[in-house]
């Protein structure tokens, strides 16, 4: 089995895919429109993953802006080389962390979280 990506339903997908393109550097790998459907999807995956390992993709309803998030949902998370990089990026666009940095709880690691234009939380790992 190999895990292939998370999907997640978003209320604009250019706000999105700029989000995570240049806030937390993604690229945009494919991009399909489904009149019929009335639906567009966006695969992203991030730039440091030499595996080519699971992509993300935005799935934009044509006509629906905004979704309401149930309380099972957690969180992304990913790896990053230096949050302060990303921290700075956000500064750019007028935007903050939503927690952090700070540690995990074992106390090993730097971690921060953010939350992207649709409410889903994102758990960076330094």
């Amino acid at each position: 089995m190999k895990y292939l990506h998370t999907m997640l339903r978003v209320g604009d997908l250019e706000k999105s895919i700029q989000f995570y393109c240049e806030i937390l550097n993604f690229e945009l790998i494919r991009r399909c429109d489904f009149p019929e459907g009335q639906f567009t999807l966006a695969f992203l995956k991030a730039r440091g993953d030499q595996n080519n390992t699971a992509e993300l993709e935005l799935t934009y309803n044509w006509g629906v802006n905004r979704y309401e998030i149930g309380t099972g949902y957690g969180h992304l998370a990913y790896q990053v080389e230096s949050i302060d990089v990303i921290k700075n990026r956000l500064n750019d666009f007028n935007l903050q962390l939503s927690w952090g940095p700070g540690k995990t709880p074992n106390g090993k690691q730097k971690m921060a979280f953010l939350t992207d234009p649709d409410g889903y939380k994102i758990e960076l790992l330094e």
